[in-house]
């Protein structure tokens, strides 16, 4: 916007500058040229008084020394009554010219090697008509027209530079208040809620500014309730988990009470973490820094040790692959164990009895690939299946556990893919990247054509077996 006010003020003030100069110039111009010839008849008129009364050579020559422009002028008198041509001074017009004027009676300008001459007749007391001529140089006619000229392209390009400098400030009064607003407008889409921007400016800016400012603190209000209404309702399941948590005491000794107790320990501590997190206005899946994360095979094992009592009690077949090393990956041990239990839940829910599943592990240079799999029917729309609170459209499916595991992956600058799995049924990979970057359109498919390595070839080893 800056810059187009800029040139629409150079563009314009060039325009009314061309517009009046050029005219001006010529006009200038035009008056030096008649100030010429006026200064040249009046040199003219001095001799013709004298010329009427006599026509003596002697005399005449006193006359035309007497105006001070013997050099510059030359009188040119009629033979007659016995009396010869006689010319004063140096003749430049030529003798047609002369002739001419002599004739019609009229003075004349004609051009001549250097400027200009004008002609003027006198009537001799004789009756014959005398020509009078006065020399004009070139340097006379246009005496003062440079230097005004000089003027008046100062005076533009003063014009045109105060224009321009005008319309950069005023650029920089309307386009400032729009680039805070741009600036505000990007701190709040990143997640600073304080962003505020000054109202300031032009109305339509300052009114921008106004409404900008009100949808930020509604936005904090309603960012601020939901956090609220998230901490009463996980408060509201502490009463049916210590119900839980009393009865899991009357269930004896033995492996299925052992795993129900964990299981209500767990569910009470991510009860007592969801609260947490909404009061003090952070998010569940925060980046890790250096050194954070967690060991994915370590957790992979324990997740898989805990569904395994389900998994023979449905006469489930399972296996693990690829999680006998230590694979470290920027993923909170928490974060990582909740979307592998939403992954293998829905495996249970979605799968009948008797269907078998697996989970493989694949660690490469930058990148860790989790392969949840099973041999159930398939998802038929995975992208459906993606949307948040959508789900595979099948009964007791809305989607938040595959949220769960997409923003994991996302919040490393990986992703999550659905697929075919070589079981026959649905295959969930979840691509963690190693390096820390931000996500990027396209996922891993740009970061397998930038290093097709030993993590992209074991991955299609993987589809193909």
């Amino acid at each position: 916007m800056r810059w187009a006010l800029v040139k629409v003020s150079l563009a314009v003030t060039t325009m009314v500058v061309v517009a009046f100069a050029v005219p001006l110039g010529l006009v200038i111009r035009e008056m030096a040229r008649d100030r010429a010839f006026s200064n040249a008849e009046r040199e003219a008129a001095a001799v013709a008084p004298a010329l009427s009364i006599t026509t003596d050579r002697d005399q005449l020559e006193r006359v035309v020394a007497s105006a001070g422009s013997d050099a510059g002028m030359a009188v040119h008198l009629p033979a007659g009554d016995g009396q010869e041509a006689l010319e004063l001074g140096r003749r430049r017009a030529a003798e047609a010219d002369i002739a001419a004027v002599r004739k019609l009676g009229r003075a004349s300008t004609t051009g001549v090697p250097g400027g200009s001459t004008l002609l003027q007749p006198v009537a001799l007391s004789t009756g014959k008509i005398a020509v009078v001529e006065v020399y004009v140089p070139e340097s006379d006619v246009t005496n003062g027209v440079g230097t005004a000229w000089a003027v008046l392209a100062a005076v533009g390009v003063a014009l045109i530079l105060g224009s321009v400098a005008v319309a950069d400030r005023l650029g920089v009064r309307m386009v400032r208040p729009a680039q805070r607003l741009v600036e505000g407008a990007r701190d709040l889409g990143e997640g600073r809620l304080g962003a505020r921007v000054p109202e300031e400016g032009p109305t339509e800016l300052r009114l921008a500014a106004v409404a900008f400012n009100s949808m930020a603190d509604q936005v904090v209000q309603l960012l601020a309730n939901e956090r609220e209404l998230a901490a009463d309702l996980s408060h509201r399941l502490r009463t049916p988990l210590t119900v839980l948590r009393l009865n899991t005491a009357s269930l004896g000794e033995g492996p299925a009470a052992d795993q129900t107790r964990t299981a209500v320990e767990q569910l009470e501590r991510e009860v007592d973490t969801i609260i947490r997190t909404a009061r003090e206005a952070k998010p569940q899946t925060a980046a890790a820094g250096p050194g954070a994360g967690c060991d994915a095979a370590e957790v992979v094992r324990e997740r898989m040790a805990f569904w395994s009592a389900l998994a023979e009690d449905e006469g489930r077949k399972w296996r693990v692959a690829g999680a006998d090393r230590p694979v470290r990956i920027p993923v909170a041990r928490a974060d990582l164990a909740a979307a592998l239990d939403a992954l293998l839940g829905n495996v249970f829910r979605h799968t009948a009895e008797g269907t078998a599943f697996a989970v493989d592990v694949h660690n490469g240079e930058d990148a860790v690939i989790v392969l949840v799999s099973d041999a159930g029917p398939g998802i038929p729309d995975p992208e459906a299946a993606m949307a948040r609170g959508r789900g595979s459209g099948s009964d007791g499916s809305t989607g938040l556990g595959l949220d769960i595991v997409r923003r994991l992956a996302e919040a490393t600058g990986g992703d999550v893919r659905i697929g075919s799995s070589v079981l026959g049924g649905t295959e969930v990979r979840i691509w963690i990247q190693l390096d820390g970057r931000a996500p990027a359109s396209g996922g891993h498919r740009q970061m397998r054509r930038r290093r097709p390595g030993r993590l992209a070839a074991v991955h299609r080893r993987s589809r193909s077996h």
